[in-house]
């Protein structure tokens, strides 16, 4: 109490005082402080009841007005007597003692303001940035302690600081002999540094740093200090007697503490403190992002950043239940890194384990835009431990497993997590661990070159239809990514030398007829509603669209599958007989719905697709080896599988399957194009394409509607009941293949429609 009214009556004579000038100020303030480790008998009492804080805070008000008074960049000499007495390298000892109780809390909030309010560049001066490294090392150095708040403040501007001038960064990147030479050595005040406020230092050769040399007005004043090495000796005994020494620097988990800063940012992401923890994953932010590759070294092989990251996303990962219900995982609401303030006990639709599944995905969205928006090296280097020590070492046990609930929960969270990632470099590695970098054509053998690959495309075909949509939905988000690996290692690398075709050189009889610039056959586009809109300049005719089509070359009579639009069309809408068709019974059912859809997917795909560089017609069968055996690879294969059985698969299965192969035909390159598209390819023999497929399940169809009666009226009940137009009633007969004609019918349109699109945009100019 009395220490209080003490501070009051001095506050009340300061300002009754006349005003001093500003280095005189600054000097008082600062012998204030130092009198008091002189004349204090109580080393216990808490710094708050001493006047400390109100002298350090007139000390800064001081600098700052002296800056606001002088041009910009020029140092005054107020500013010169804190650097050339390093009174910061002083107060970072009474701030390690935390002598008085609290003063670490005030050193460290006077470093942080002195830092962000003073606008000249601080961080070159050795009297500065070394004071600075060591105060970096003893933050973070327990957690949950008062004085955390100030640490990660501290912290943060110094990270503010190195992101604004990122050289600064080879300041706090120490040498392994230089580190533990620091940690070693006594950090008390000595008469020898007490008296090193009086004397000139000047650090010759150290890069970046300006010479440190008293200006004039420093020189006239220093001559005023007679008593100061009086006061250093006396104040060297009287820290002696506080017992002011220096404890050995706790270790983080990783034995190099080459970089301080990110090892103590590190520490403080582990704080109970949510805030706290989400300030330090900011200054990580910054700092992995500096383009110093010095830094980026130091960061990726000295620090424990990768370790801890992955460590992180294993804990989650298995602190999540064994099993979740895929629905969940998929629509729990999207969490930022930064913003994981969810409440249980608010959340009434709360299921178990989404407390953890929210922390899981909320560090994850962590670790992709930490890659995401770190230097190259770095990035790759984060990407690359995500990759071994979670991806493979945690992820793939789960998904390699035979239990059906474990299956299902795992592949659903890396669906998840497939449809999260952002970081083009953490994407490339997800991209290796599920489908590995293997580009040359695949055999029917070589199934255990990438176990997982080869697991997962068979789950596509589990006996669990859970299992196989989830699955599948997976590679459908899978092939919407930005990476051209995904869709060279899945189908392109077994289409690139055109080995399912038969070549067989062109008949004059084979050729189109044009009789009076019509196509025979041709489908009126005229009629098409969609079609003025589709044409970028509405100048194209339906008939100019049609004789824009590629003339018959030499080598292939359909110019390397491109036939005409109208054939192709047409025979992907005629393939279902009329019998087993439902949709003109419906309003809004027509082919022309899915050209909207067609025009605006393919476009986004040609955008994802453009930096690849694909070709823009198919490769030259001159240079391909027709007489390979062909084989479509494994996942083709699986999804032509499932396709043949579409007649007799549940609905939902029926749905993603279509959905992921009319997904493979929208990507422009010519050879998908032609496989995938072009019914009119000569297939060799034994090959099969999607066309061909749908050819024998509409002949099954063929012989299997002569079994049913009434067939089309419960065919068009089915789809009035699907499209909610009907009200559900008793149960009908063949449901589940009345369903497949209906999925069949609706893809052949899909399919007609996509053909259309890609035809005209080649077309167009």
């Amino acid at each position: 109490m009395f220490s209080k009214f003490t501070s009051i009556l001095q506050h009340a004579v300061e300002a009754l005082a006349p005003s001093l000038p500003l280095q005189e100020d600054f000097v008082y303030h600062w012998k204030a402080i130092t009198h008091y480790y002189i004349e204090t008998a109580d080393d216990k009492a808490p710094v708050t009841d001493t006047n400390i804080p109100s002298h350090l805070e007139q000390m800064l008000d001081i600098l700052v007005q002296e800056e606001n008074e002088r041009e910009s960049g020029e140092t005054g000499p107020c500013m010169e007597y804190l650097l050339h007495h390093k009174i910061l390298e002083t107060l970072y000892t009474l701030g390690k003692a935390d002598c008085p109780p609290g003063m670490k809390q005030q050193v460290l909030a006077f470093y942080t303001k002195l830092l962000g309010r003073i606008r000249q560049p601080l961080l070159p001066h050795i009297n500065v940035h070394r004071p600075v490294q060591k105060l970096i090392r003893l933050c973070g150095e327990v957690l949950a302690t008062p004085t955390e708040n100030e640490e990660i403040q501290f912290l943060c501007i110094v990270c503010a600081k190195l992101k604004q001038d990122p050289y600064l960064v080879n300041f706090f990147l120490e040498s392994k002999l230089k580190s533990m030479a620091l940690q070693g050595s006594a950090s008390v005040i000595t008469e020898d540094m007490i008296k090193d406020q009086e004397s000139v230092t000047t650090d010759a050769g150290q890069p970046g740093q300006p010479e440190e040399t008293p200006g004039a007005a420093g020189a006239e004043h220093m001559e005023k200090e007679d008593e100061l090495p009086q006061q250093a000796e006396e104040l060297s005994f009287s820290l002696d007697e506080l017992n002011v020494t220096s404890s050995p620097e706790s270790s983080t988990a990783c034995p190099n503490q080459d970089y301080n800063l990110v090892n103590s940012l590190l520490n403080l992401t582990k704080s109970p403190d949510g805030r706290i923890a989400v300030k330090a994953c900011e200054g990580l932010m910054l700092l992995v992002s500096l383009p110093e590759p010095a830094a980026a070294k130091c960061l990726t092989q000295s620090t424990c950043l990768c370790e801890l990251l992955t460590d992180r996303l294993a804990t989650l990962y298995k602190a999540l239940p064994q099993s979740l219900d895929p629905l969940d995982i998929e629509t729990v609401e999207a969490i930022n890194w930064g913003l994981d303030s969810y409440s249980h006990k608010e959340d009434a639709s709360a299921f178990p384990g989404k407390r953890a599944l929210i922390s899981f995905l909320s560090w994850f969205d962590y670790c992709d835009q930490l890659i995401k928006e770190a230097q190259k090296m770095t990035a790759v280097a984060m990407a690359k431990a995500v990759r071994e020590r979670f991806f493979i070492d945690v992820m793939e046990p789960q998904l390699m497993q035979t239990s059906e609930i474990g299956i299902l929960t795992s592949t659903a969270l890396l669906h998840r997590i497939v449809r999260q990632v952002t970081s083009d470099v953490l994407l490339q590695e997800l991209v290796y661990f599920i489908l590995g970098e293997h580009r040359e054509p695949e055999t029917l053998t070589d199934i255990n070159r990438h176990p997982l690959r080869h697991r997962l495309i068979e789950h596509c075909d589990h006996i669990s239809d859970e299992i196989s949509i989830m699955t599948l939905r997976m590679f459908e988000h899978l092939l919407q990514k930005p990476n051209e690996h995904i869709l060279y290692n899945l189908v392109l690398r077994n289409l690139e030398e055109r080995n399912y075709m038969e070549y067989k050189p062109p008949c004059q009889e084979d050729k189109d007829v044009v009789e009076n610039g019509q196509i025979a056959g041709a489908v009126d586009l005229e009629e098409d509603p969609l079609f003025t809109d589709l044409s970028p300049d509405n100048t194209l005719s339906a008939q100019e669209w049609l004789s824009a089509s590629p003339p018959v070359s030499p080598e292939h009579p359909k110019n390397d599958g491109k036939t005409e639009v109208h054939k192709i069309v047409n025979s992907f809408l005629c393939l279902v007989p009329d019998e087993a068709k439902s949709s003109y019974h419906v309003e809004g059912t027509g082919y022309d719905t899915y050209l909207r859809d067609a025009h605006r997917q393919f476009r986004d795909y040609c955008v994802i697709c453009l930096r690849w560089e694909w070709p823009g017609s198919p490769r030259s069968l001159e240079k391909c080896n027709l007489e390979a055996s062909f084989f479509e690879g494994h996942f083709l294969k699986v999804l032509f599988e499932r396709m043949g059985r579409i007649l007799d698969q549940p609905y939902d299965v029926n749905l993603q399957v279509t959905s992921v192969l009319s997904k493979l035909s929208l990507f422009p390159h010519p050879h998908i194009h032609e496989y995938l598209l072009d019914p009119y390819v000569n297939l060799a023999s034994g090959c099969k394409s999607l066309f061909s497929v749908i050819v024998r399940v509409v002949g099954d169809l063929m012989v299997r509607i002569q079994r049913i009666p009434d067939f089309t009226p419960k065919l068009l009940l089915v789809r009035k009941r699907l499209l909610g137009l009907e009200p559900e009633g008793p149960i009908i007969d063949h449901m589940t293949l009345l369903e497949g004609v209906i999925v069949l019918e609706e893809f052949c349109k899909e399919l007609a429609a996509i053909a259309f699109v890609k035809y005209h945009t080649s077309a167009t100019p």
